[in-house]
């Protein structure tokens, strides 16, 4: 499937969209670009619902997995330190509410109406997924009045430990959809996600990926209320459910090597060069495990050190380019010969990169890593050291790590040892470095967990002494839509349900 433009590409701040470029959206009220709802074309909403999903976000500075520190002050710098407001996020609000779930609703409607349940089916989960991010991000927000046109443009907002139940009876109702045996139509090479002429395929890992996201859902209850975690959890694990069952299945988005048509990373760092670079958080835990996929995840610091060594960036740190770069895991493959600058450093888009790395957004690694955790909690049939392993075999095999070298890293690092607690952190901070690139879920975890250990950066602004937990609203709904509740504390410590 090729991408027609490059469409509203954002940097995430803990994994949610807060920068945006190439396209102007307007008020969540207002969408100037939405097809009108009679009869609309359900294979061209679903691909502009999907690409639109997969260009809202690709990254984590909250968690520290990148840096915008060594940049001169710009977005990333300004984030990078908690320097955010809600007009930051006025794009991105717009583009979730008044197009992508918008789309989706649109699909929903006129597939169940229309006699298609294999469409009302993949998209009943694209919809719970995008509400999951939203929920995780802002805490309440519209759910039931929302994606109602023209019907309803100042929706009530929904307390945000309402709408998960409800999005988990969504992902139970879109399993039910796509077993129907005949639906009038069914996606085909027109998704941009499990892409297969014969639907019957894709249907397997919709599905899969449907109860693997449960699964992730149920375990964020795991702080609040553990023991509903553990029952829920059992319970599904326990029937006959189908989840992921290798990378094969992961729910990601491919880009292809063309132009307006590469992944956003490298539309990005092109576009705008010496915005990111390495985050000292990430590269010294894997350091000190001289991780094997580092030479995938970032180039080497200084450039010709021999053997390679890595340098992340430390908040305070100089603004230069001696630092490690991201590289080819999020994207593509490399050509070119770099030189390695004074100081170590290689200029921006020395490499040219194709641009093709997938943007990933649930992985089989993820499912093996909350088998695990779901193991150690006490859910019965999960042997933590079974899943923990399966885990990072499979993020190591993602990354393109050579058997030899995930055979000697999982002699040196892969037995999980000593109390709960510290077999939860090495867990924890495993899955931390393979949800790479993954969007928000990294902070879900730390924010569950805290792991790993996170300092907050020197020169943050002072109203924010902390890791933020959920961000602002936009600023156009407090504007604008009157059942807004009003801003969130400058603190940027307000909590999502799950996370109290």
């Amino acid at each position: 499937m090729k991408f027609r433009y490059f469409k509203n590409f954002v940097i995430a701040i803990a994994g949610v969209v807060l920068i945006s470029s190439c396209k102007k959206f307007l008020d969540i009220n207002r969408d100037p670009d939405r097809i009108p709802a009679a009869n609309p074309p359900m294979a061209q909403l679903l691909t502009s619902a999907q690409m639109n999903l997969a260009f809202e976000g690709c990254s984590d500075l909250f968690t520290q997995q990148m840096s915008g520190q060594a940049s001169q002050p710009n977005q990333t710098y300004e984030y990078d330190r908690y320097n955010i407001t809600g007009s930051d996020e006025n794009n991105v609000w717009s583009s979730i509410f008044a197009t992508t779930l918008s789309d989706l609703e649109l699909i929903i409607k006129n597939a169940s109406a229309g006699g298609s349940p294999h469409y009302a089916g993949v998209a009943k989960i694209l919809k719970a997924y995008e509400y999951s991010l939203v929920v995780d991000t802002w805490g309440d927000v519209p759910y039931t009045e929302a994606q109602q046109l023209d019907g309803n443009t100042s929706p009530h907002y929904d307390d945000d430990a309402t709408i998960y139940p409800k999005l988990i009876q969504l992902l139970t109702d879109a399993v039910a959809d796509l077993g129907q045996t005949t639906s009038t139509l069914s996606p085909g090479t027109n998704s941009l996600m499990y892409t297969n002429a014969n639907f019957t395929t894709a249907k397997a890992q919709w599905i899969k990926l449907a109860n693997t996201l449960k699964l992730r859902l149920l375990l964020h209850y795991s702080k609040k209320d553990p023991a509903f975690a553990i029952a829920q959890m059992g319970t599904l694990l326990g029937s006959s459910a189908t989840f992921m069952a290798s990378n094969a299945d992961n729910f990601q988005m491919i880009f292809n090597d063309a132009a307006n048509q590469r992944n956003p990373i490298t539309q990005f760092e092109v576009s705008r060069p010496n915005y990111l670079f390495a985050n000292a958080t990430m590269v010294t835990l894997m350091n000190a495990k001289s991780d094997p996929r580092r030479p995938f995840y970032f180039t080497p610091f200084p450039f010709t050190s021999s053997p390679a060594t890595y340098k992340g960036v430390t908040p305070g740190d100089p603004a230069t380019i001696n630092y490690s770069r991201i590289h080819t895991y999020l994207r593509g493959t490399a050509t070119g010969s770099p030189v390695q600058q004074s100081g170590g450093g290689i200029l921006a888009n020395a490499y040219t990169y194709s641009g093709t790395a997938p943007l990933r957004m649930v992985t089989y690694p993820e499912y093996c890593f909350i088998r695990a955790e779901a193991g150690l909690m006490g859910v019965a049939n999960n042997d933590p050291q079974t899943w923990f392993t399966n885990g990072v075999t499979a993020a190591m095999q993602q990354a393109g790590v050579a058997a030899s070298d995930i055979t000697a890293y999982l002699a040196a690092n892969g037995t999980l040892t000593g109390t709960n607690a510290q077999k939860l952190q090495q867990i924890i901070e495993e899955k931390y470095v393979a949800l790479f690139g993954v969007s928000v879920e990294p902070w879900n975890n730390w924010r569950r967990t805290g792991y790993p250990a996170l300092t907050p950066p020197a020169n943050r602004i002072a109203q924010v002494s902390n890791v933020p937990r959920s961000l602002f609203y936009a600023q156009s709904e407090i504007d604008l839509n009157p059942n807004c509740p009003g801003q969130k504390p400058a603190d940027l410590q307000a909590k999502v349900f799950w996370d109290n």
